[in-house]
């Protein structure tokens, strides 16, 4: 009897995990996934995690890839096996296990998502005009984003120094003012101690061009999980959930445009005759999008803040 798909994808997807690890900065994210509780006759919640990276918007030479990793609970030490011995920048949500990875590891600096902060305020901006506000100063520095995308580290950097700074400093300001003058149990005030209590992290962004304002990246790489829940009901077992994310291995097809039915039936095809272990990287297609880059080192990769939300992913950049 021949082999399952996914038994060949396994090793694929831990390689691609661990040079996801040996990157400077990625993204993360989790989500549920529901999972028959064997004996119980009902399910249980177990997790799906996405550890992801994506250069291209600052025009660096790294391939974007993507690696899930299933977990039967949501516990605080889960995100910190996860990364294995990765160091660098952490992009994430405000889950609360992230926070004690980098507080037990100093070699991570987490960078917060600026997403999760204005969600909190577009649920309040009906009632509350301190909601408005607060989006439409956010929305000045997602616009200065726009600018640079796609441009060096180092002049997004200088232009946010430039530009974006002052509008961070002053929205500072204004919300340590507002907290002041609100009450401490309302929506309002826990939506702006969430962007206090994690300030640090969301302002790594303005020091170092590599980092994005949000983990829009993984979250789009996540959601095709999310939206695959609704159709498939449950996981059957625990090794059913990681069967699950190891076939999430395709989602890298969908991050560069390559066509995941015929990348497959390649990939499969050449692991079952054999393909040397040593040499998976050649299985990965999308790596080709890093090194067209790296043959015109001075070639500018534009990609559009608008084209990503219209696409539902970065398309593959242009070499301008």
């Amino acid at each position: 009897m021949g082999r399952p798909g996914r038994w060949y994808l396994r090793p694929l997807r831990d390689h691609i995990l661990e040079r996801l690890r040996r990157s400077e900065r990625l993204f993360a994210d989790e989500t549920t996934a529901p999972v028959l509780d064997q004996g119980a006759g009902r399910t249980k919640t177990g997790q799906l995690w996405a550890y992801a990276r994506d250069d291209r918007p600052w025009g660096g030479n790294d391939p974007p890839m993507v690696a899930y990793v299933y977990a039967a609970d949501r516990k605080s030490e889960r995100a910190e096996a996860h990364p294995g011995d990765f160091a660098g920048i952490l992009q994430v949500d405000g889950y609360g296990g992230y926070a004690a990875l980098a507080k037990r590891r100093q070699q991570i600096q987490l960078a917060f998502c600026w997403s999760q902060v204005r969600r909190k305020f577009f649920e309040l901006a009906d009632k509350s005009p301190v909601a408005t506000e607060v989006l439409r100063r956010i929305a000045m520095f997602y616009a200065i984003e726009d600018e640079v995308r796609g441009s060096m580290a180092e002049q997004r950097r200088a232009l946010r120094v430039e530009r974006s700074r002052i509008v961070i400093y002053d929205l500072r300001l204004y919300l340590d003012a507002r907290l002041r003058q609100v009450s401490a149990k309302s929506k309002l005030a826990e939506a702006i101690r969430y962007a206090l209590s994690r300030w640090d992290g969301l302002t790594v962004f303005l020091d170092d061009g590599r980092v994005e304002l949000d983990s829009n990246t993984v979250e789009r790489s996540i959601r095709p999980l999310a939206l695959n829940r609704k159709n498939a009901l449950f996981a059957g077992s625990d090794v059913g959930g990681d069967n699950w994310v190891v076939i999430a291995t395709l989602e890298n097809c969908k991050i560069t445009g390559i066509n995941p039915h015929t990348w497959l039936t390649t990939t499969l095809t050449a692991l079952a005759n054999g393909h040397p272990a040593n040499r998976v990287d050649e299985l990965m297609r999308w790596t080709a999008v890093a090194c067209e880059h790296r043959l015109r080192p001075n070639a500018s990769c534009r990609v559009t803040a608008q084209a990503a939300v219209n696409c539902g992913s970065y398309p593959v950049p242009k070499v301008l």
